[in-house]
């Protein structure tokens, strides 16, 4: 053995010791850490060691050369790309998902139960986004794979419509896709199932200032397809103002038409957690299939997604997915295991961080996150709207706010603007083009963020907002 592994498996107490008390220190110095740095020259090339070095000395060489330009993305200001952090139940999971090293195969238990945690997870999801029992779901890495599972079945089940397995015989002729504002990982899930990223049916969005689908432009084009079974994507939170589309008149559209319904809810599906915003996903239990994003709102480790999908279509699900060719991983039909079931038939145990922090904090720990998120956008937007230098593109409808520079001469001066705040390394917020604007987006999740943060940041931003 190894002589450096052979040490390191001997001293393994020591090792996650030293561990502990780096994370330790790092978590509890994250608000003062900054959220973006700045490099003025690239990291030395690094040579892979004859002989290796041992893990000690392998930390103490992260810590000279990468420790120090950690960013914290997972801190109370990191406000940019709908970033969560990750909540102290999580990180336990998290960890002990590493310790354990399980692959989730198996929902019966033979030969490990990461699979029946991974079940006892979803449905704790579902309790706390107060959705029926008749989803089944699973975790994956992102809202990529997510939809991307979730538009695999829908294929399936279109093809089935049409009287052709596409799983076996592969895509051939055209498959309708409609919505009006799909997330771009809806779009790369269509670029992957070779079902066409440009080939999605753009339907108009609402007027006044909104970018939900208009239900009536919706209807008139599937009058157009004469009978002939689609797709939907819809929205349960857009990215720039978190609107929503109206899932009551779909769900009454779903009375009428053959459609597959599918929901991106990747973040916005966490307004179920809120009394005063629950409305905004009324009727999305009707769905057939929804895209939920865990590392966003929920609070855990980054690559954390749940795909959910109607039970009924589990035959069509395994059809699309099947390890067909295997024949030691047994019939797929009667062996129901999550390799049979979702893209990858390697995953660590995804689900023990979401687990834990779901056991940790309940239904009212989530409820207060997601109130608590609503009021620092409302709050940010409340700022703005009474400010000379600021103006809101859109209302603040959940958790996002969505602004810009006041005067319309200075929109050539808005991405100077945001470089210059995020160079404070106070906050990190991202760029965005809304309604022919240059804007700026602040997505509230973190479970850590505080009132006192948008009063930093917002003196931060009238510090430089003079900008000339």
């Amino acid at each position: 053995m190894n002589e450096h592994l052979k040490n390191d498996s001997k001293n393994i107490g020591h090792l996650l010791n030293l561990i502990k008390e780096q994370g330790t220190a790092y978590l509890d110095t994250i608000e003062e850490r900054p959220t973006s740095i700045v490099l003025h020259h690239p990291a030395e090339k690094q040579e892979l060691p004859e002989s290796g070095l041992g893990t000690e000395k392998a930390l103490k060489v992260f810590n000279e050369k990468f420790e120090p330009i950690m960013v914290a993305s997972s801190g109370p200001r990191y406000w940019g790309f709908v970033t969560g952090g990750a909540t102290p139940a999580s990180v336990a999971g998290d960890w002990l998902a590493s310790v354990y090293d399980q692959n989730t195969q198996t929902m019966k238990g033979q030969g490990d139960i990461s699979g029946i945690i991974e079940v006892e997870a979803i449905q704790l999801l579902l309790d706390l986004l107060q959705l029926p029992g008749n989803f089944m779901g699973g975790f994956v890495t992102g809202a990529t794979m997510s939809n991307f599972t979730c538009l695999a079945v829908a294929r399936q089940w279109l093809g089935k419509e049409l009287g052709r397995d596409i799983a076996r015989e592969g895509v051939s002729g055209s498959i309708k896709v409609l919505g009006a504002t799909p997330h771009s990982s809806s779009i790369k899930s269509l670029a992957l199932l070779g079902l066409g990223s440009n080939n999605i049916v753009r339907i108009k969005i609402q007027e006044g200032n909104r970018e939900s689908i208009c239900i009536q432009d919706l209807e008139e084009n599937i009058q157009k397809l004469n009978g002939e079974p689609f797709i939907l994507i819809s929205s349960g939170g857009t990215v720039n103002t978190v609107d929503f589309d109206d899932f009551k008149a779909i769900s009454k559209l779903k009375e009428k038409y053959n459609f597959w319904w599918h929901i991106d809810a990747a973040f916005g599906g966490f307004a179920a957690c809120s009394e005063t915003h629950r409305h905004l996903i009324e009727n999305w239990e009707f769905a057939d299939s929804i895209t939920v994003d865990c590392h966003k709102w929920m609070n855990v480790p980054y690559e954390s997604a749940v795909f959910l999908i109607k039970e009924q279509y589990k035959v069509l699900q395994i059809e699309t997915f099947q390890n067909s060719n295997a024949p030691y991983l047994g019939d797929p039909m009667e062996n129901f295991n999550y390799l049979n079931f979702l893209p990858e038939n390697s995953r660590r145990l995804k689900a023990l961080p979401a687990w834990f922090s779901l056991m940790a904090y309940g239904k009212k720990g989530y409820q207060e996150i997601v109130d608590k998120n609503i009021s620092w956008a409302q709050l940010l937007g409340n700022l703005i709207e009474n400010s000379n230098d600021f103006k809101l593109l859109a209302p603040v409808r959940l958790n996002t706010v969505c602004f810009t520079l006041k005067d319309e001469t200075r929109q050539d001066e808005v991405d100077a603007f945001l470089e210059k705040v995020n160079d404070t390394g106070k906050v990190f917020m991202t760029p965005t083009f809304y309604n022919n604007h240059k804007g700026i987006r602040a997505a509230f999740v973190n479970w850590m963020t505080s009132e006192k943060d948008i009063h930093m940041v917002f003196e931060i931003m009238n510090g430089i907002a003079p900008l000339k």
